[in-house]
């Protein structure tokens, strides 16, 4: 029922009288009518999940605290949680795809969110299979939980990718007609042609879409590009690498500043034809449901990294992202449900989670789960950051 709607939507909205100028309706409306008639399909056909209480610890099987931290905040993304309880992916995928990862990985949050287990999850099977695809984590080593994530999140995200590999993207406008586009409209047509090739539950939940803008500073030439992120990574402000205290904002603020790109740093100038001075910011486009926020810790120089132990004070509830946003982005809401921690140094360390349920705040130390109070969130151990769209 679902595709039928979607591709009656796309057959409605494409159809040459909706083109014609002076149409009674407009495109946007159509859209926004037909896309809630699928939603109120999608709420029809839910299925009511008998749930346990959540509170159950990932054994570690190697080393592997950064793999459970991540899977319990992901754990605790309930819209994602759910999906693949009721393995809706089946559905949605063709019966050629391999979902090996993803059948494994909703295997282990079956197990966390069971009402029998109470003993921790072992999570043996889902190592094994994510290693195999991305070799880099095979060992004992220490890992970097981000790192992690990135790549759990592409390799689920291409398993159960909706489109077909055989489906070809919709030819680009040649450039000419494409920068006479308004700015929103070529952010537009950039998110389609994603969406043509990357369709997925992942992509649903936590794809957003970054405006970079570049300005010679020879000629003032301006150009923009649009790219999809899954995660935001945010710098911690100088002079506070030991200690100190920072807060989310600043980050934020330092992240979406005007920054100077110069000397090495120095892009091509499409007018000038040559390497020039120019200035580069970054702009939220297209807001996640999920918000994804890492707290660049880890800094490299030339002959070491560096760890940052600042605190970063954030919000846990209304986070407002629309000053990073476009001018027309008004207020956009989020609020915390899940932490990932590091303790520790560069070299050995330890992850651990803090997720929100209903009965509260928890912490996931590997196997063993305890109640945490909202006051004791805020550390110099915060990582990762999840957010979710009110």
């Amino acid at each position: 029922m679902e595709r039928g709607l979607r591709a009656r939507c796309a057959a409605l909205i494409t159809h040459n009288t909706l083109q014609q100028e002076g149409a009674d309706i407009s495109q946007s409306i159509l859209y926004t009518a037909l896309m809630g008639l699928l939603l109120v399909a999608d709420k029809e056909k839910e299925v009511n999940l008998t749930l346990g209480s959540g509170q159950i610890g990932l054994c570690n099987v190697g080393n592997t605290c950064f793999l459970n931290s991540m899977v319990q905040c992901l754990s605790h993304t309930r819209t994602l949680r759910d999906y693949c309880l009721q393995k809706k992916y089946h559905q949605e995928v063709s019966s050629r795809r391999k979902t090996e990862l993803m059948d494994a990985f909703s295997e282990v949050l079956s197990d966390l969110w069971t009402t029998d287990m109470s003993t921790a999850v072992h999570p043996g099977n889902f190592n094994t299979i994510f290693k195999e695809s991305v070799p880099h984590f095979i060992g004992y080593s220490q890992q970097d939980a981000q790192e992690f994530l990135r790549f759990l999140l592409d390799r689920l995200h291409s398993e159960i990718n909706r489109t077909s590999p055989q489906n070809q993207p919709i030819s680009d406008l040649p450039e000419s007609k494409y920068n006479k586009l308004r700015e929103d409209k070529k952010a537009m047509l950039m998110w389609k042609h994603y969406l043509e090739r990357e369709d997925s539950k992942i992509v649903d939940l936590f794809a957003g879409q970054l405006k970079s803008s570049l300005r010679c500073s020879s000629c003032g030439h301006e150009s923009t590009t649009f790219d999809v992120f899954y995660d935001l990574s945010l710098p911690i402000p100088k002079g506070n690498v030991s200690g100190g205290r920072v807060s989310l904002k600043d980050c934020l603020t330092l992240f979406s500043q005007v920054e100077e790109l110069k000397s090495d740093n120095a892009p091509m100038c499409d007018r000038c034809g040559k390497h020039t001075d120019s200035t580069k910011k970054l702009t939220i486009q297209r807001f996640p449901k999920i918000l994804v926020l890492h707290l660049n810790r880890f800094s490299a120089s030339r002959f070491s990294i560096s760890k940052s132990t600042a605190t970063v004070s954030f919000p846990i509830h209304h986070l407002d992202l629309g000053d990073y946003g476009t001018e027309c982005a008004g207020k956009v809401l989020y609020n915390l449900y899940a932490i990932c921690n590091h303790c520790g140094t560069v070299h050995i360390g330890h992850y651990t989670a803090y997720c929100q349920q209903e009965r509260g705040w928890f912490c996931y130390n590997d196997s063993r789960v305890s109640p945490i109070s909202e006051s004791q969130l805020q550390s110099n151990q915060a990582y990762v950051l999840f957010y979710e769209m009110e």
